[in-house]
């Protein structure tokens, strides 16, 4: 027979197989899309006794075009990629034939083998065990002389080994210590040379309406262009602060003290917003070493009865008489938790719940875009400024810890200071652990843009 027709057969052959193969799937996935399949047996199973059974009634049958089909051949590809029984089937059928070659070979060399030799190397292996034998013998009866010996050895030295241990623990963690920081040491590097370059790359190439749809949420009662929100202006802005322990020189205060949260204790003050300043305040002095003066001031209650409508005049005047009096304070937070119906703003920092944090600033202009005058504050710039960097260094190092800075008309004692800040910390769903765990990033991206110079 040719060679060519040879190939033909072949090809005729594997069009056969194929069509079986596309039977017996279009039959499985026409019972599986019925649903009828489900309802007896899972569909991944079904499918696999499919296979397996094409695999044992078509693959044999075929076993001369199979064995003679080389790997590197398209048509081999192809029926390796599309038909799973294939390689299963193809395995079984060169293992059957690679068995079936070394049955006859271990045959052939069993029949041309000679029994006197098989007989000496017997009797050899016979002696070569009694030796292994007498000598193993040998060597028990020493170990056993001296087991008592090495056991009383050996506790003196499990004894020491144990005292050593102790030691060498200590001595390995603190070595083990040793060899972490210089990768901590490396990582922060790391992490400050990227930052850096997304700072650069954000002075350069946010656009206002970048900046716009991607950090802030303007309130319906103003309005802002590019003249205010300009990133390379804003984010260029220098706002180091060179620390003096001796002196005062961050303010914090609360224009509503009595924010509580659904944990709180309304009847204890420190349970509430409050109580979040104070440990702000601990994470400044103690970690980062500022003096900070916190206001417990308290703005929004009228003869015991709650009036917010004023609250921002009394803070006000109460923060001009502290900074009168403590002209060294450069940065006052105003600290807030804002109520928003039935939302609880957290995220995970650390492994810890931790409350997520907005930045508030006030333009001190209308919806037309006319400034309030009344309201006239010479920092709007800056307050911007200072907000845009805080935002983007918590973006850059906690993630998802910052809301959108939200923008509204009014100016919220912001005109105090340059570097003045609104924060509303969570909401009134979060509980005080979460709102405590939000203090500490923030006083961390608030120490970086500080002492950013």
């Amino acid at each position: 027979m040719k060679k060519g027709q040879q190939w033909f057969e072949r090809i005729l052959q594997v069009g056969i197989l194929l069509t079986g193969f596309y039977i017996i799937y279009r039959g499985t996935g026409i019972l599986k899309e019925n649903g009828w399949m489900q309802r007896i047996l899972k569909p991944e199973k079904a499918v696999e006794v499919m296979e397996e059974g094409t695999a044992e009634m078509f693959l044999p049958i075929y076993r001369s075009v199979f064995e003679q089909l080389p790997e590197e051949t398209l048509l081999y590809q192809w029926l390796d990629a599309f038909l799973p029984a294939f390689r299963q089937g193809i395995m079984q059928i060169r293992e059957q034939v690679q068995e079936a070659e070394n049955n006859t070979e271990a045959v052939t060399s069993r029949e041309t083998s000679a029994q006197p030799e098989r007989k000496e190397g017997t009797e050899a292996e016979a002696a070569e065990s009694e030796s292994i034998v007498s000598t193993e013998k040998e060597e028990i009866a020493e170990s056993e002389s001296s087991v008592q010996t090495d056991s009383e050895e050996g506790t003196e030295t499990e004894t020491a080994a144990q005292t050593d241990s102790e030691e060498e623990t200590e001595t390995g963690t603190a070595a083990q210590m040793e060899r972490e920081e210089p990768d901590i040491a490396w990582q922060e590097e790391e992490s400050e040379e990227t930052a850096e370059e997304t700072w650069t790359a954000a002075k350069n190439g946010y656009s206002f309406e970048y900046l716009l749809n991607h950090y802030y949420v303007v309130d319906s009662d103003t309005t802002i262009d590019d003249s205010l929100l300009d990133a390379k202006k804003l984010l260029s802005k220098n706002f180091y602060l060179e620390k003096k322990s001796a002196v005062p020189q961050i303010l914090i205060y609360h224009t509503h003290s009595q924010e509580y949260f659904v944990d709180s204790r309304e009847e204890d003050i420190n349970t509430g917003i409050m109580g979040i300043g104070d440990e702000l305040e601990k994470i400044l002095e103690k970690q980062y070493g500022y003096q900070v003066i916190h206001d417990r001031g308290i703005y929004d209650l009228v003869d015991g009865v709650l009036d917010r409508s004023s609250a921002y005049d009394y803070a006000r005047k109460a923060v001009e008489k502290i900074l009168e009096e403590n002209p060294t304070i450069e940065i006052i937070i105003d600290l807030h938790r804002d109520g928003v119906e039935g939302e609880h703003f957290i995220t995970e920092i650390n492994g810890k719940s931790t409350a997520r944090i907005m930045f508030f600033n006030g333009l001190s202009q209308n919806s037309s875009g006319q400034n309030i005058d009344y309201l006239y504050n010479p920092y709007i710039e800056d307050n911007l400024g200072f907000s845009l960097q805080l935002q983007m260094t918590a973006e850059q190092l906690y993630p998802g810890f910052t809301r959108n800075i939200y923008l509204k008309g009014q100016r919220f004692n912001l005109h105090l200071r340059p570097r003045s800040l609104l924060v509303e910390a969570g909401t009134q769903l979060n509980t005080i652990e979460e709102e405590k765990n939000a203090m500490k990033p923030l006083a961390d991206i608030l120490n970086r843009v500080l002492q950013k110079n």
